[in-house]
């Protein structure tokens, strides 16, 4: 199994500002957790592992659901906080990271993971995956990041000349995705051999922030949570200017998520399927110039995809 440092750094970082997290993270709305259900045919009672849980935003939605969770969670502090945020529900949390995991005998109805699948090693997630998975069970996962609607909040726009100024820039040749360009890993998953697209579907929602608020979501990204001290206190006092100046004092923030939900394959794929599906995929788990087979919630086929967003999208 292949170690990538950077991904490893980054995704410790969450771990120290579990509280934050907590109480900053807004949780995931209604439809996309519908549509999760409804696609991968799982009724109460059910037994759901849970990838990368962080403090449960997705957790105890589920769990009112009528589920049974076992989560795994490698940061000791966002597994305290969320054993709190269950303890009046039918869930496990094993402090442990899922590339590592052993559920023993068990097997699991669904694998899902609410802005946490990036995190995991790329080569043995859908293979651990379809280990733990019972016949016919599932895997669904998503990632909350950002996207600008037409007529949406310029406020993040704005600040980018702070960004660049503290050498935080985006790309060159950059834009912001807007709602339904997100781009899915539908090619990642067939080609992993291992699994079967059932749904691919876009969503989005609102938030708003005062100052606190919305400097307290972005010190639960793991890119600003890697700034120096010197950064933030730059970025972060503009923060508080800017939304200081407004009448109501609030940003919105605009967010999107692709939800994928996929089938267990009953067999693995033969060794010559195999070698035919390793083709080059960009880090999307897209291959390289392609659309992707998304479409939004409201099906529409989205425009085709950008680069944008990156910056402040993470558990992510």
């Amino acid at each position: 199994m292949a170690v990538d440092p950077d991904r490893e750094r980054l995704r410790r970082t969450f771990d120290r500002a579990a509280e934050r997290y907590d109480r900053a993270r807004p949780t995931y709305p209604a439809p996309l957790l519908d549509r999760l259900v409804d696609a991968a045919g799982v009724s109460p009672g059910d037994h759901l592992l849970e990838v990368g849980c962080g403090t449960g935003q997705a957790t105890v939605a589920l769990a009112e659901r009528g589920f049974h969770l076992t989560c795994v969670e490698p940061g000791h502090r966002l597994a305290e906080v969320a054993r709190r945020n269950v303890a009046d529900h039918p869930v496990e949390i094993v402090l442990r990271d899922f590339e590592s995991f052993s559920p023993g005998d068990r097997t699991f109805d669904l694998v899902v993971s609410a802005t946490a699948w990036h995190w995991v090693d790329p080569d043995v997630r859908y293979r651990r995956a379809w280990e733990v998975l019972r016949t016919g069970g599932h895997l669904a996962f998503w990632t909350a990041t950002h996207v600008v609607p037409d007529g949406g909040d310029p406020f993040f726009a704005d600040l980018q000349h702070v960004y660049d100024e503290i050498g935080e820039a985006m790309p060159g040749g950059h834009r912001f995705s807007r709602p339904g360009e997100l781009r899915d890993a539908s090619y990642e998953i067939e080609r992993s051999g291992l699994f079967e697209v059932v749904t691919i579907d876009h969503f989005d929602w609102e938030t708003t922030h005062d100052a606190d608020g919305y400097i307290d979501l972005l010190e639960t990204f793991s890119g600003h949570l890697a700034m120096a001290p010197w950064q933030r206190e730059r970025l972060f006092g503009e923060i508080r200017a800017r939304l200081g100046r407004r009448a109501d004092g609030r940003a919105r923030r605009h967010w999107g998520a692709v939800l994928h939900v996929a089938r267990r394959r009953d067999t693995e794929p033969s060794l010559s399927l195999r070698r035919r599906l390793r083709a080059p995929v960009d880090r999307s788990g897209c291959r390289p110039g392609s659309r992707g087979r998304a479409r939004s919630a409201a099906g529409r086929r989205p425009r085709r995809p950008g680069r944008g967003g990156t910056a402040g999208t993470g558990r992510s």
